[in-house]
């Protein structure tokens, strides 16, 4: 049986995330990291195919935001939560990339999950994969799909 996401839950965990978005925009890593557990499993788009813990994931942001001189864009669309107690998990749609100096947008559609836990009454991103779709034909990401 499902139980309803608290009221109290759902606001903190969406302001997390609008905290990491914001984070994310003012290529802030240090303000971005904190909203992750320290024995944090990742996958990225962007390889390796695995990050064990905060320092790993931490050099890995940091050096996609060295990638993106620009103006950040990081719109997070459909955030999904289920929430229960201390773990919960949630799920989003991303329009991630940046606003280059000329005015050109860089910037493709991607998926996130996440596992969060709360932790001395804070909840925590413990997983986190981002992913683009590929098609299995040409084995080339799909960066032009739209929601």
């Amino acid at each position: 049986m499902t139980t309803p996401n608290t009221s109290t839950d759902e606001a903190e965990v969406r302001a997390l995330f609008a905290a990491c978005r914001d984070a994310v925009v003012a290529h802030d890593i240090g303000r971005l990291m904190q909203h992750y557990t320290d024995d944090l499993v990742a996958f990225d788009a962007i390889g390796p195919l695995r990050f064990d813990g905060r320092a790993a994931y931490e050099a890995h942001w940091r050096r996609c935001l060295e990638m993106c001189p620009g103006t950040m864009i990081f719109d997070m669309h459909d955030l999904t939560l289920s929430l229960d107690g201390t773990v919960g998990f949630g799920h989003y749609l991303v329009r991630c990339g940046m606003t280059a100096e000329d005015g050109t947008e860089q910037a493709s559609w991607m998926r996130c999950s996440v596992g969060l836990r709360k932790i001395d009454g804070q909840w925590r991103i413990a997983h986190e994969h981002f992913s683009a779709p590929f098609d299995p034909e040409t084995w080339k990401a799909q960066f032009d799909l739209t929601p």
